[in-house]
Protein backbone atom coordinates (compact mmCIF):
# COMPACT_ATOMS: atom_id res chain seq x y z
CA UNK A 1 0.00 0.00 0.00
CA UNK A 2 2.45 2.66 -1.02
CA UNK A 3 0.11 4.87 -2.42
CA UNK A 4 -1.94 7.01 0.05
CA UNK A 5 -5.57 6.97 -1.09
CA UNK A 6 -7.49 9.50 1.91
CA UNK A 7 -3.82 11.57 2.33
CA UNK A 8 -6.13 14.14 3.93
CA UNK A 9 -7.24 12.22 6.43
CA UNK A 10 -5.50 10.56 9.25
CA UNK A 11 -6.91 8.15 12.21
CA UNK A 12 -9.88 8.64 13.66
CA UNK A 13 -9.87 8.99 17.01
CA UNK A 14 -12.48 9.17 19.88
CA UNK A 15 -12.71 12.14 21.60
CA UNK A 16 -16.08 12.42 23.35
CA UNK A 17 -19.14 14.17 23.17
CA UNK A 18 -18.10 17.40 23.37
CA UNK A 19 -16.10 17.51 20.57
CA UNK A 20 -16.28 19.85 17.58
CA UNK A 21 -14.28 17.99 15.29
CA UNK A 22 -16.88 16.27 12.34
CA UNK A 23 -13.98 13.39 11.92
CA UNK A 24 -13.88 12.36 15.20
CA UNK A 25 -15.75 9.45 17.50
CA UNK A 26 -18.07 11.00 19.96
CA UNK A 27 -19.42 7.80 21.38
CA UNK A 28 -17.28 5.12 20.33
CA UNK A 29 -14.28 4.33 22.50
CA UNK A 30 -13.00 1.03 20.66
CA UNK A 31 -11.42 -0.46 23.84
CA UNK A 32 -14.00 0.90 26.84
CA UNK A 33 -15.42 -1.25 28.47
CA UNK A 34 -18.84 -2.21 28.53
CA UNK A 35 -20.27 -4.90 30.98
CA UNK A 36 -17.08 -7.41 30.80
CA UNK A 37 -16.10 -6.95 26.91
CA UNK A 38 -14.79 -3.70 24.99
CA UNK A 39 -16.93 -2.14 23.02
CA UNK A 40 -14.69 -3.50 19.55
CA UNK A 41 -15.48 -6.72 20.94
CA UNK A 42 -19.49 -6.36 21.92
CA UNK A 43 -20.14 -4.43 17.97
CA UNK A 44 -17.98 -5.99 15.78
CA UNK A 45 -18.08 -3.30 13.08
CA UNK A 46 -17.27 -4.53 9.36
CA UNK A 47 -17.10 -1.98 6.36
CA UNK A 48 -19.00 -3.20 3.37
CA UNK A 49 -17.05 -3.62 0.44
CA UNK A 50 -19.78 -3.15 -2.61
CA UNK A 51 -20.79 0.16 -0.61
CA UNK A 52 -17.92 1.88 0.22
CA UNK A 53 -15.16 0.92 -2.25
CA UNK A 54 -17.52 -0.08 -5.75
CA UNK A 55 -20.37 1.34 -5.21
CA UNK A 56 -21.08 4.68 -8.25
CA UNK A 57 -24.17 6.01 -6.37
CA UNK A 58 -25.88 5.53 -9.30
CA UNK A 59 -30.04 5.28 -9.15
CA UNK A 60 -32.70 4.60 -11.80
CA UNK A 61 -33.04 8.12 -12.58
CA UNK A 62 -29.16 8.95 -13.14
CA UNK A 63 -25.70 8.02 -13.50
CA UNK A 64 -23.13 7.90 -10.52
CA UNK A 65 -21.79 10.57 -8.97
CA UNK A 66 -19.29 8.95 -6.74
CA UNK A 67 -15.50 10.35 -6.97
CA UNK A 68 -13.34 7.53 -6.10
CA UNK A 69 -9.86 8.12 -7.39
CA UNK A 70 -8.90 4.53 -6.53
CA UNK A 71 -11.13 2.89 -9.44
CA UNK A 72 -10.50 3.17 -13.00
CA UNK A 73 -13.15 1.57 -13.86
CA UNK A 74 -11.35 -1.32 -15.85
CA UNK A 75 -12.21 -5.20 -15.15
CA UNK A 76 -8.63 -5.64 -14.30
CA UNK A 77 -6.38 -7.42 -11.82
CA UNK A 78 -4.28 -4.13 -11.04
CA UNK A 79 -7.31 -2.20 -10.66
CA UNK A 80 -9.09 -4.56 -8.25
CA UNK A 81 -5.33 -4.61 -6.19
CA UNK A 82 -5.59 -0.64 -5.81
CA UNK A 83 -9.31 -0.97 -4.72
CA UNK A 84 -8.48 -3.29 -2.21
CA UNK A 85 -5.65 -0.90 -1.26
CA UNK A 86 -7.81 1.65 -0.93
CA UNK A 87 -10.05 -0.17 1.53
CA UNK A 88 -8.14 -1.90 3.65
CA UNK A 89 -6.13 2.07 4.22
CA UNK A 90 -10.04 3.01 4.72
CA UNK A 91 -10.68 0.51 7.64
CA UNK A 92 -7.30 0.73 9.05
CA UNK A 93 -7.72 5.20 9.86
CA UNK A 94 -11.44 4.28 10.63
CA UNK A 95 -10.34 1.63 13.08
CA UNK A 96 -13.14 -1.06 11.57
CA UNK A 97 -11.85 -4.83 12.03
CA UNK A 98 -13.53 -6.49 9.65
CA UNK A 99 -14.71 -6.45 6.32
CA UNK A 100 -17.29 -7.84 4.13
CA UNK A 101 -17.75 -8.55 -0.18
CA UNK A 102 -19.31 -10.55 -3.04
CA UNK A 103 -16.40 -12.13 -4.91
CA UNK A 104 -17.34 -9.85 -8.02
CA UNK A 105 -16.65 -7.03 -5.59
CA UNK A 106 -13.04 -7.91 -5.22
CA UNK A 107 -12.72 -9.29 -8.82
CA UNK A 108 -13.60 -8.40 -12.21
CA UNK A 109 -16.13 -10.86 -14.00
CA UNK A 110 -13.99 -12.03 -16.74
CA UNK A 111 -15.65 -13.85 -20.23
CA UNK A 112 -15.48 -17.56 -18.84
CA UNK A 113 -15.69 -18.65 -15.20
CA UNK A 114 -11.74 -20.09 -15.51
CA UNK A 115 -10.84 -16.10 -16.21
CA UNK A 116 -13.17 -15.17 -13.75
CA UNK A 117 -11.69 -17.55 -10.93
CA UNK A 118 -7.92 -17.14 -11.82
CA UNK A 119 -8.68 -13.42 -11.21
CA UNK A 120 -10.34 -13.82 -7.98
CA UNK A 121 -7.26 -16.02 -7.09
CA UNK A 122 -4.92 -13.67 -7.98
CA UNK A 123 -6.96 -11.03 -5.71
CA UNK A 124 -7.30 -12.84 -3.01
CA UNK A 125 -3.70 -13.29 -2.66
CA UNK A 126 -3.53 -9.56 -2.58
CA UNK A 127 -6.24 -9.26 0.17
CA UNK A 128 -4.41 -12.18 2.32
CA UNK A 129 -1.14 -9.92 2.47
CA UNK A 130 -3.04 -6.88 3.07
CA UNK A 131 -4.71 -9.10 6.22
CA UNK A 132 -1.55 -9.93 7.23
CA UNK A 133 -0.04 -6.49 7.04
CA UNK A 134 -2.92 -4.87 8.97
CA UNK A 135 -4.44 -7.56 11.15
CA UNK A 136 -7.88 -6.70 9.77
CA UNK A 137 -10.02 -9.87 9.32
CA UNK A 138 -12.97 -11.09 6.95
CA UNK A 139 -16.01 -11.75 8.46
CA UNK A 140 -18.00 -13.34 5.70
CA UNK A 141 -17.92 -13.77 1.90
CA UNK A 142 -20.63 -14.33 -0.69
CA UNK A 143 -21.43 -14.81 -4.32
CA UNK A 144 -22.62 -12.60 -6.73
CA UNK A 145 -25.45 -13.92 -7.85
CA UNK A 146 -27.60 -11.34 -9.17
CA UNK A 147 -25.39 -8.96 -11.19
CA UNK A 148 -25.24 -10.66 -14.19
CA UNK A 149 -27.75 -11.27 -17.03
CA UNK A 150 -27.79 -14.97 -16.71
CA UNK A 151 -29.25 -14.39 -13.20
CA UNK A 152 -32.20 -12.31 -14.58
CA UNK A 153 -34.65 -15.03 -13.73
CA UNK A 154 -32.53 -16.57 -10.71
CA UNK A 155 -29.44 -18.73 -9.82
CA UNK A 156 -30.19 -21.46 -7.83
CA UNK A 157 -33.70 -21.23 -8.62
CA UNK A 158 -33.42 -20.44 -12.28
CA UNK A 159 -35.48 -22.44 -15.14
CA UNK A 160 -32.35 -23.22 -16.36
CA UNK A 161 -29.87 -25.84 -15.25
CA UNK A 162 -27.04 -24.44 -17.03
CA UNK A 163 -27.32 -21.41 -15.24
CA UNK A 164 -28.07 -23.62 -11.83
CA UNK A 165 -24.30 -25.12 -12.16
CA UNK A 166 -22.71 -21.66 -13.06
CA UNK A 167 -24.05 -20.56 -9.86
CA UNK A 168 -22.56 -23.39 -8.00
CA UNK A 169 -19.26 -23.45 -9.43
CA UNK A 170 -19.17 -19.58 -8.32
CA UNK A 171 -20.40 -20.77 -4.61
CA UNK A 172 -17.61 -23.10 -4.63
CA UNK A 173 -14.95 -20.88 -5.61
CA UNK A 174 -16.25 -18.32 -3.58
CA UNK A 175 -16.35 -20.70 -0.20
CA UNK A 176 -13.20 -21.31 -1.52
CA UNK A 177 -11.48 -17.96 -0.61
CA UNK A 178 -13.65 -17.15 1.75
CA UNK A 179 -12.07 -20.49 4.13
CA UNK A 180 -8.67 -19.12 2.50
CA UNK A 181 -8.30 -15.99 3.99
CA UNK A 182 -9.74 -16.92 7.56
CA UNK A 183 -13.81 -15.99 6.71
CA UNK A 184 -15.80 -16.27 9.95
CA UNK A 185 -18.74 -17.05 7.69
CA UNK A 186 -20.00 -17.41 4.25
CA UNK A 187 -23.65 -15.67 3.53
CA UNK A 188 -26.26 -16.76 1.00
CA UNK A 189 -28.32 -13.81 -0.24
CA UNK A 190 -31.21 -14.84 -2.81
CA UNK A 191 -31.13 -11.51 -4.30
CA UNK A 192 -33.12 -12.78 -7.25
CA UNK A 193 -34.27 -16.66 -5.98
CA UNK A 194 -38.35 -15.52 -6.19
CA UNK A 195 -40.71 -14.74 -9.24
CA UNK A 196 -42.17 -11.80 -11.32
CA UNK A 197 -45.51 -13.58 -11.54
CA UNK A 198 -46.56 -17.11 -10.58
CA UNK A 199 -48.06 -17.61 -14.33
CA UNK A 200 -44.80 -19.20 -15.98
CA UNK A 201 -43.47 -20.03 -11.98
CA UNK A 202 -43.08 -23.80 -11.02
CA UNK A 203 -42.49 -22.46 -7.35
CA UNK A 204 -42.46 -25.97 -5.90
CA UNK A 205 -39.27 -27.13 -8.16
CA UNK A 206 -37.62 -23.79 -7.64
CA UNK A 207 -37.62 -24.16 -3.92
CA UNK A 208 -36.75 -27.68 -3.81
CA UNK A 209 -33.47 -26.65 -6.51
CA UNK A 210 -32.94 -24.10 -3.74
CA UNK A 211 -32.42 -26.13 -1.33
CA UNK A 212 -30.39 -28.71 -3.03
CA UNK A 213 -27.53 -25.87 -3.88
CA UNK A 214 -27.72 -25.19 -0.30
CA UNK A 215 -27.06 -28.97 0.66
CA UNK A 216 -24.95 -29.03 -2.21
CA UNK A 217 -23.18 -25.99 0.07
CA UNK A 218 -22.84 -28.06 3.13
CA UNK A 219 -21.39 -31.05 1.88
CA UNK A 220 -18.99 -29.01 0.29
CA UNK A 221 -17.85 -26.77 3.63
CA UNK A 222 -17.44 -30.23 4.70
CA UNK A 223 -15.36 -31.32 2.46
CA UNK A 224 -12.73 -28.80 1.92
CA UNK A 225 -13.16 -28.08 6.23
CA UNK A 226 -14.68 -24.64 6.29
CA UNK A 227 -15.53 -24.47 10.19
CA UNK A 228 -17.01 -20.56 9.09
CA UNK A 229 -21.15 -20.37 10.08
CA UNK A 230 -23.45 -20.29 7.07
CA UNK A 231 -26.25 -17.44 6.77
CA UNK A 232 -29.48 -16.78 5.07
CA UNK A 233 -30.11 -12.97 4.34
CA UNK A 234 -34.01 -12.74 4.55
CA UNK A 235 -35.35 -9.93 1.95
CA UNK A 236 -39.03 -9.87 0.68
CA UNK A 237 -39.19 -8.59 -2.62
CA UNK A 238 -36.91 -5.63 -5.09
CA UNK A 239 -35.98 -6.62 -7.85
CA UNK A 240 -38.23 -9.58 -8.03
CA UNK A 241 -42.06 -9.19 -6.88
CA UNK A 242 -41.09 -12.15 -4.21
CA UNK A 243 -38.65 -13.51 -2.73
CA UNK A 244 -38.43 -17.46 -1.17
CA UNK A 245 -36.37 -15.51 1.88
CA UNK A 246 -39.23 -13.06 2.48
CA UNK A 247 -38.48 -12.79 5.81
CA UNK A 248 -36.68 -14.86 9.40
CA UNK A 249 -39.74 -16.87 9.92
CA UNK A 250 -40.33 -17.63 5.92
CA UNK A 251 -36.45 -18.72 6.17
CA UNK A 252 -36.17 -20.88 9.15
CA UNK A 253 -39.36 -22.37 7.55
CA UNK A 254 -37.31 -23.08 4.53
CA UNK A 255 -35.35 -24.62 6.60
CA UNK A 256 -36.93 -26.95 9.36
CA UNK A 257 -38.48 -28.26 5.89
CA UNK A 258 -35.51 -29.04 3.68
CA UNK A 259 -34.05 -30.45 7.14
CA UNK A 260 -31.10 -27.05 6.56
CA UNK A 261 -31.58 -25.73 10.14
CA UNK A 262 -28.26 -27.13 11.98
CA UNK A 263 -26.34 -25.87 9.04
CA UNK A 264 -27.41 -22.25 8.67
CA UNK A 265 -28.07 -19.03 10.81
CA UNK A 266 -29.73 -16.10 9.73
CA UNK A 267 -28.06 -12.32 8.94
CA UNK A 268 -30.80 -10.05 9.02
CA UNK A 269 -30.72 -6.27 7.72
CA UNK A 270 -32.88 -3.36 9.13
CA UNK A 271 -33.73 -2.36 5.27
CA UNK A 272 -35.40 -5.75 4.49
CA UNK A 273 -37.03 -5.98 7.75
CA UNK A 274 -38.74 -2.72 6.50
CA UNK A 275 -39.51 -4.05 2.85
CA UNK A 276 -41.13 -6.93 4.64
CA UNK A 277 -43.59 -4.69 7.00
CA UNK A 278 -41.37 -5.79 9.99
CA UNK A 279 -39.38 -4.20 12.65
CA UNK A 280 -35.90 -4.67 12.71
CA UNK A 281 -36.25 -6.16 16.73
CA UNK A 282 -39.05 -8.36 14.80
CA UNK A 283 -36.48 -10.17 12.77
CA UNK A 284 -34.20 -10.06 15.88
CA UNK A 285 -36.60 -11.63 18.28
CA UNK A 286 -38.04 -14.12 15.58
CA UNK A 287 -34.22 -15.25 14.66
CA UNK A 288 -32.96 -15.52 18.53
CA UNK A 289 -36.01 -17.51 19.29
CA UNK A 290 -35.15 -19.81 17.12
CA UNK A 291 -31.06 -20.16 18.36
CA UNK A 292 -30.55 -18.79 14.64
CA UNK A 293 -29.60 -14.91 14.58
CA UNK A 294 -25.98 -15.25 13.39
CA UNK A 295 -25.01 -11.64 12.28
CA UNK A 296 -26.65 -8.14 11.26
CA UNK A 297 -26.25 -6.10 8.03
CA UNK A 298 -26.78 -2.18 9.86
CA UNK A 299 -28.50 0.29 7.85
CA UNK A 300 -31.43 1.94 7.74
CA UNK A 301 -34.51 2.05 5.01
CA UNK A 302 -36.98 5.09 4.48
CA UNK A 303 -40.82 3.71 5.21
CA UNK A 304 -42.21 5.90 2.63
CA UNK A 305 -40.06 4.27 -0.12
CA UNK A 306 -40.74 0.89 -1.20
CA UNK A 307 -37.03 0.08 -2.08
CA UNK A 308 -34.00 -0.96 -0.52
CA UNK A 309 -32.40 2.75 -0.05
CA UNK A 310 -29.13 1.19 2.66
CA UNK A 311 -28.91 4.54 4.56
CA UNK A 312 -26.48 4.37 6.92
CA UNK A 313 -28.02 3.65 10.75
CA UNK A 314 -28.10 6.99 12.54
CA UNK A 315 -31.76 6.26 14.88
CA UNK A 316 -30.86 5.96 18.78
CA UNK A 317 -33.57 3.96 19.06
CA UNK A 318 -33.39 1.40 16.43
CA UNK A 319 -29.54 0.76 17.59
CA UNK A 320 -30.62 0.49 21.45
CA UNK A 321 -33.70 -2.26 20.42
CA UNK A 322 -30.93 -4.08 18.32
CA UNK A 323 -28.42 -4.24 21.08
CA UNK A 324 -31.02 -5.31 23.86
CA UNK A 325 -31.44 -8.46 20.96
CA UNK A 326 -27.39 -8.89 20.86
CA UNK A 327 -27.00 -8.79 24.53
CA UNK A 328 -29.97 -11.01 25.30
CA UNK A 329 -28.46 -13.55 22.96
CA UNK A 330 -25.03 -13.13 24.58
CA UNK A 331 -23.36 -11.38 22.15
CA UNK A 332 -21.99 -12.18 18.55
CA UNK A 333 -19.99 -15.58 18.17
CA UNK A 334 -19.39 -15.38 14.73
CA UNK A 335 -21.00 -12.67 13.45
CA UNK A 336 -20.92 -8.39 13.65
CA UNK A 337 -22.51 -5.68 12.55
CA UNK A 338 -21.45 -5.21 8.87
CA UNK A 339 -22.65 -1.60 7.72
CA UNK A 340 -24.35 -2.48 4.47
CA UNK A 341 -25.04 0.95 4.31
CA UNK A 342 -24.20 3.58 1.18
CA UNK A 343 -23.87 7.21 1.25
CA UNK A 344 -26.33 9.24 -0.36
CA UNK A 345 -25.40 10.25 -4.20
CA UNK A 346 -25.10 14.02 -2.49
CA UNK A 347 -22.65 13.01 -0.94
CA UNK A 348 -19.76 11.31 -3.37
CA UNK A 349 -16.81 13.10 -1.92
CA UNK A 350 -14.26 10.19 -0.58
CA UNK A 351 -14.77 11.77 2.96
CA UNK A 352 -18.08 11.48 2.93
CA UNK A 353 -17.89 7.82 3.59
CA UNK A 354 -15.90 8.72 6.91
CA UNK A 355 -18.74 10.91 8.01
CA UNK A 356 -21.17 7.92 7.11
CA UNK A 357 -19.41 5.01 9.02
CA UNK A 358 -18.53 7.51 12.12
CA UNK A 359 -22.30 8.52 12.22
CA UNK A 360 -23.06 4.83 12.24
CA UNK A 361 -20.69 3.47 14.47
CA UNK A 362 -21.24 6.41 17.22
CA UNK A 363 -24.93 5.35 17.09
CA UNK A 364 -24.45 1.71 17.95
CA UNK A 365 -21.96 2.75 20.74
CA UNK A 366 -24.55 4.88 22.38
CA UNK A 367 -26.91 2.08 21.93
CA UNK A 368 -24.79 -0.61 22.98
CA UNK A 369 -24.40 1.64 26.32
CA UNK A 370 -28.30 2.28 26.53
CA UNK A 371 -29.07 -1.26 26.12
CA UNK A 372 -26.42 -2.68 28.68
CA UNK A 373 -27.96 -0.49 31.28
CA UNK A 374 -31.45 -1.16 30.45
CA UNK A 375 -30.60 -4.77 30.92
CA UNK A 376 -28.43 -4.30 33.86
CA UNK A 377 -31.25 -2.71 35.90
CA UNK A 378 -33.82 -5.04 35.29
CA UNK A 379 -36.17 -2.04 34.68
CA UNK A 380 -38.20 -3.32 31.82
CA UNK A 381 -37.35 -6.92 31.90
CA UNK A 382 -38.35 -7.80 35.26
CA UNK A 383 -41.60 -6.16 34.40
CA UNK A 384 -42.11 -8.46 31.37
CA UNK A 385 -40.93 -11.69 33.65
CA UNK A 386 -43.63 -10.32 36.08
CA UNK A 387 -46.17 -10.29 33.13
CA UNK A 388 -45.61 -14.27 32.61
CA UNK A 389 -45.31 -15.21 36.17
CA UNK A 390 -48.82 -17.27 35.67
CA UNK A 391 -46.75 -20.02 34.13
CA UNK A 392 -44.62 -20.41 36.27
CA UNK A 393 -46.32 -22.84 38.19
CA UNK A 394 -49.81 -24.44 39.02
CA UNK A 395 -51.68 -25.12 36.04
CA UNK A 396 -49.54 -22.76 33.80
CA UNK A 397 -46.18 -24.10 34.43
CA UNK A 398 -48.27 -27.54 32.96
CA UNK A 399 -49.06 -25.74 30.01
CA UNK A 400 -45.62 -24.65 29.70
CA UNK A 401 -43.95 -27.73 29.80
CA UNK A 402 -46.95 -29.50 27.74
CA UNK A 403 -48.22 -31.55 30.73
CA UNK A 404 -51.83 -31.12 30.75
CA UNK A 405 -54.87 -31.66 28.26
CA UNK A 406 -57.79 -29.80 27.15
CA UNK A 407 -59.76 -31.80 29.75
CA UNK A 408 -57.40 -31.00 32.80
CA UNK A 409 -58.03 -27.18 31.25
CA UNK A 410 -61.69 -27.58 31.25
CA UNK A 411 -61.78 -28.52 34.82
CA UNK A 412 -59.55 -26.01 35.87
CA UNK A 413 -61.68 -23.40 34.39
CA UNK A 414 -64.78 -24.82 35.59
CA UNK A 415 -63.18 -24.65 39.30
CA UNK A 416 -62.28 -21.21 38.98
CA UNK A 417 -64.50 -18.64 41.50
CA UNK A 418 -64.41 -15.57 39.04
CA UNK A 419 -63.19 -14.77 35.60
CA UNK A 420 -59.75 -14.48 35.08
CA UNK A 421 -58.48 -10.82 34.74
CA UNK A 422 -55.32 -10.04 32.69
CA UNK A 423 -53.20 -7.35 34.10
CA UNK A 424 -52.54 -3.86 31.94
CA UNK A 425 -49.33 -4.24 29.72
CA UNK A 426 -48.12 -0.66 30.73
CA UNK A 427 -46.89 -0.31 27.41
CA UNK A 428 -46.84 3.80 27.74
CA UNK A 429 -45.07 3.36 30.81
CA UNK A 430 -42.64 0.67 29.64
CA UNK A 431 -41.72 3.28 26.61
CA UNK A 432 -41.58 5.99 29.02
CA UNK A 433 -39.00 3.76 30.71
CA UNK A 434 -37.25 3.34 27.38
CA UNK A 435 -37.00 7.29 26.79
CA UNK A 436 -35.34 7.66 30.29
CA UNK A 437 -32.89 5.66 29.48
CA UNK A 438 -32.29 6.97 25.66
CA UNK A 439 -32.37 10.57 27.52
Amino acid sequence: MSQEHFPNIGKIAFEGPKSKNALAFRHYNADEKVGKKSMKEHLRFAVAYWHAMKNTLADPFGAGTAIRPWDDGSRSVENAKRVADACFEFMGKLGVEFYCFHDRDVAPEMPTLAESNAALDAVADHLAKLQKQTGIKLLWGTACLFAHPRYCQGAATSPNADVFAYAAAQVKQAMDVTKRLGGTGYTFWGGREGYATLLNTDMKREVEHLATLLHMAVDYKKKIGFKGQFYIEPKPREPSTHQYDSDAAACLNFLREYDLLEHFQLNIETNHATLAGHTVQHELAVSAAANALGSIDANAGDELIGWDTDQFPVNIYMTTHIMVQVLKMGGFKTGGLNFDAKVRRESFEPEDLFHAHIGGMDAFARGLKIAHRLLETGAIEDFVKARYSSFDSGIGKKIDKRKTSFTELEAHVLGLKQQPMVASGRQEMIENILNDFIA
